[in-house]
């Protein structure tokens, strides 16, 4: 006779019974709705039925051009690596699968909300201290990292994603998207600097214009910004909904919802990269960049913004130019279409690589 307690199945259940969270309508909108795709153990049909729909489910992330990364980086057993944006732990993930065994990676984020999540998911996939170091810290700060952990002469292979990740747009508390109100944060390091709602109640008139410029390539950055500017000194404009009408109400009146949205999302991202100083961390990392592979070590880089792009591409045909770089990208290398289908998100990605030089000497031909 078994000496189990006949009460431990009904304790047990009664534990992994959870009510169905209400919400109006057949489907869930809001990001904390949408319990089935935030837990996938427990749901992996609606979990897989998101994915198939072309969609990321929420509070994940799909990472973008696997395949095309691997290619140019060339991982391989025993090798050294660095993945200066960690995020989900996408990339991260293939590269250790071509690294082991013997090869460890190095693993960099500023999030302090999405970095131990993406640590721990990856630690439960087996790969310990012994493969996979995880450090707090902005990718501008790579070469101080490289040092902390003792790779001084550097890395094999390196990746910087510098796209926002999915969990963080989708999450409103985050305030980086449009499309859900939440406070005006945007800030990938919520414990440091100014939220966007802060930044926007003490900037003039001129520089806010000109940061929709720089950041959002946006036609109507003038007259957004004065909109901005007029609606934040009626009161402190500290929620995304108010941000997205205020854009709205300086926009041609013949412009369509499509339209209206792409400004929006072009003014939300110009703001995040300001608060973020996303082109000086950029600028930062890349002026130690070379110093950071070994000899004939392979950089990766993914943008998704032309000013990121246009620097990346500058900082490879110089470093070529001058010998840095022993060969670098003949040309953009974009998503498939067949990807964008099956992930919109990937859609504006841009991929450039390098390899550095095993010594330095100058190179002649240009590339576009």
């Amino acid at each position: 006779m078994s000496d189990r307690d006949p009460q431990q199945p009904r304790q047990s259940a009664a534990r992994e019974f959870r009510r169905r969270l209400r919400y109006r309508g057949t489907h869930p909108r809001k990001f904390e709705e949408k319990y089935k795709e935030l837990d996938p153990e427990r749901d992996p049909e609606t979990f897989a039925k998101v994915l198939a729909s072309g969609k990321t489910p929420a509070g994940t992330h799909r990472p973008i051009l696997v395949q095309e990364i691997l290619e140019c980086l060339a991982p391989q057993p025993g090798e050294r690596f660095a993945d200066a944006t960690f995020g989900y732990g996408g990339h991260s993930e293939a590269l250790l699968e071509r690294l082991c065994p013997g090869g460890r990676l190095l693993a960099l984020d500023v999030d302090p909300v999405q970095l131990p999540k993406t640590e721990a998911r990856l630690r439960t996939l087996g790969y310990g201290e012994d493969h996979l170091l995880v450090r707090r810290r902005n990718f501008a700060g790579l070469a101080g990292a490289l040092e902390e952990v003792g790779w001084t002469d550097g890395v094999d292979g390196l990746l910087a994603d510098l796209g926002l990740s999915s969990m963080q747009i989708d999450d409103p508390r985050r305030g980086f998207s449009y499309k859900h109100d939440g406070p005006l944060d945007m800030r990938m390091n919520p414990e440091r600097g100014l939220s966007a709602g802060d930044w926007l109640a003490r900037c003039a008139v001129e520089k806010l214009a000109r940061a929709i410029q720089d950041g959002g390539d946006e036609p109507h950055a003038d007259r957004i910004a004065q909109a901005i500017v007029t609606e934040r000194d009626r009161s402190p404009i500290q929620t995304t909904l108010r941000l997205r009408r205020a854009v709205e109400a300086a926009l041609p009146p013949r412009y369509d919802e499509e339209d209206r949205d792409r400004s929006v999302a072009r003014v939300f991202q110009a703001i995040r990269i300001v608060v973020n100083e996303e082109f000086s961390a950029l600028d930062a990392f890349l002026s130690r960049l070379p110093q950071c592979l070994r000899p004939g070590g392979r950089v990766a880089i993914l943008s998704f913004h032309s000013g990121e792009d246009r620097r990346v591409k500058h900082h490879f045909r110089e470093g070529y130019r001058s010998g840095l770089y022993a060969e670098i990208a003949p040309e953009l290398i974009r998503p498939s279409p067949e990807e964008v289908r099956e992930n919109s998100r990937a859609a504006p990605a841009k991929l450039r690589w390098a390899v550095r030089a095993m010594r330095s000497e100058g190179n002649g031909p240009d590339f576009a």
